[in-house]
């Protein structure tokens, strides 16, 4: 949690930085043009993300398919054209990033990957828990017990 903090005091400073440094190099009114393009472009994102993953999910769900790897790949874009809607050159960066079909794919499959462990993680856990509470077709926990004894 702390480095979700740090990371949302850091970023607008950095995207700040970076800004006035483009600004002085290329100029004021070539920034704010770009700053303008990005965010249009990224409004189109959203736009184009949402219609193109809603009917996807149709036609997974029409052959009676899970629908879960276009739900993915559409939150991907909309976060991509959420950061493009953002004023700044870092957050466009990412919502490039974000947007790539190659690096999405690669950004969908991490985040599988680590939902799926997570998933294990929890599922670890509550049969563990299950085991202690003695509920039906459950197996006894893998608890060792014992005792210990503190000599200073």
């Amino acid at each position: 949690m702390r480095i979700f903090m740090l990371l949302f005091l850091l970023f607008p400073i950095l995207e700040l930085a970076v800004l006035i440094s483009v600004g002085s190099a290329i100029g004021v009114l070539p920034t704010i043009g770009l700053v303008i393009l990005t965010s249009i472009f990224g409004g189109l994102m959203l736009r184009i993300a949402g219609i193109t993953t809603a009917w996807r999910a149709r036609e997974r769900l029409a052959r009676g398919e899970m629908p879960d790897q276009e739900v993915l790949q559409g939150l991907m874009m909309a976060v991509g054209g959420g950061l493009l809607l953002l004023p700044g050159f870092i957050s466009d960066a990412i919502g490039i990033l974000c947007l790539l079909p190659f690096t999405r794919r690669w950004l969908v499959e991490r985040v599988r990957q680590r939902a799926a462990e997570q998933a294990a993680r929890q599922r670890a856990f509550a049969d563990d828990l299950a085991a202690r509470n003695g509920q039906p077709g459950s197996t006894k926990p893998n608890v060792l017990e014992g005792e210990y004894e503190r000599r200073d």
